[in-house]
């Protein structure tokens, strides 16, 4: 069993990737989760968060973090997730415990208390990690390594060149690169490979209650993607988790990777040394490609348990 800890934006796509990491847990152990802001403003996540947890009957730890950059003041958009960060199903805003308001603290707390190294699943800005990263450097021996979902090393979709995690927060995200950590980056080199087709999407409708509830997600996040020119919906932030569950669905590349920090058309860009012009060591496992059909499988049979332990539990 992986012990995880999971810092995220939620947004639908962290959303799809909380629901299949809880419907693994026999062999994900989620230690926690951890919010952060980047979709949409802390609250609003932070709120996503509860929804999403408390639809599942989930007791897994929520603790709140930062509100947004090390430098920059945070600026939302409603285009990808819309106003509430995961428009699409109503929720009554519902009641789920914060165990903490200080989300470095908590994963601090969570580290020396496990008993063996911990995945940090990262799937939004890195900022909580970066300051975890900083504030605790001695709990480096504590963490097994970092997935996350972000960054690009041939294109961006906020800018040209950057992708929107690495581009809120481009001075946290280069300190968790070169932080000595092993990575693994989803970017999306691989996830916007990683898509479910709309046949699959309105399949769920018809299914159980958390399968509805991801079509809701999946309905809203389809149509929303259709103005960004994705015929299907890829599920970018899943890909973090899936890669610990079920590696060989994806194939990489180790490359030395850091981040533009720099005032620009390339601020945020992840960059990648293919020709090996600098002396620095490999820090991360690009990944690259994915097997498609794998990918939606894993999400809809992830569905389809918790559909069961919903049943059961009724």
């Amino acid at each position: 069993m992986i012990p995880i800890l999971i810092d995220c934006d939620p947004g639908h796509d962290d959303a799809l990737a909380i629901l299949t990491a809880i419907a693994h847990q026999e062999q994900l152990e989620i230690l926690g989760i951890t919010t952060i802001g980047g979709n949409q403003t802390l609250e609003k996540v932070t709120q996503n968060a509860k929804n999403i947890l408390a639809f599942v009957k989930s007791e897994i730890p929520l603790a709140s973090g930062q509100g947004g950059p090390l430098i920059k003041k945070l600026e939302p958009t409603d285009e990808a997730h819309g106003k509430s960060g995961m428009d699409g199903p109503y929720f009554a805003g519902e009641d789920y415990p914060l165990v903490s308001d200080n989300a470095v603290t908590f994963l601090a707390e969570q580290l020396l208390a496990a008993s063996q190294p911990v995945m940090i699943v990262a799937l939004g800005p890195l900022t909580n990690i970066a300051l975890l990263l900083k504030t605790y450097p001695e709990l480096t021996t504590k963490i097994a390594g970092i997935s996350l979902m972000g960054g690009g090393i041939s294109h961006g979709n906020v800018t040209a060149l950057a992708e929107f995690n690495s581009y809120v927060d481009p001075e946290a995200a280069s300190i968790v690169f070169n932080s000595g950590l092993p990575i693994i980056m989803s970017g999306l080199d691989v996830t916007e490979k990683a898509e479910i087709l709309l046949s699959e999407i309105n399949e769920l409708q018809h299914k159980g209650p958390v399968s509805h509830l991801a079509y809701e997600l999946l309905h809203f996040y389809h149509q929303s993607g259709q103005q960004f020119g994705f015929i299907n919906s890829p599920i970018h932030d899943l890909c973090a988790v899936a890669y610990l569950l079920e590696p060989d669905m994806f194939s990489g590349t180790y490359y030395f990777v850091d981040v533009e920090t720099n005032e620009g058309l390339s601020r945020g860009q992840t960059f990648a040394d293919k020709r090996l012009v600098t002396d620095k060591e490999k820090n991360t496992l690009v990944l690259e490609t994915v097997c498609r059909e794998r990918f939606a499988n894993l999400l809809i049979q992830a569905l389809a348990k918790l559909d069961e332990r919903w049943e059961n539990n009724e």
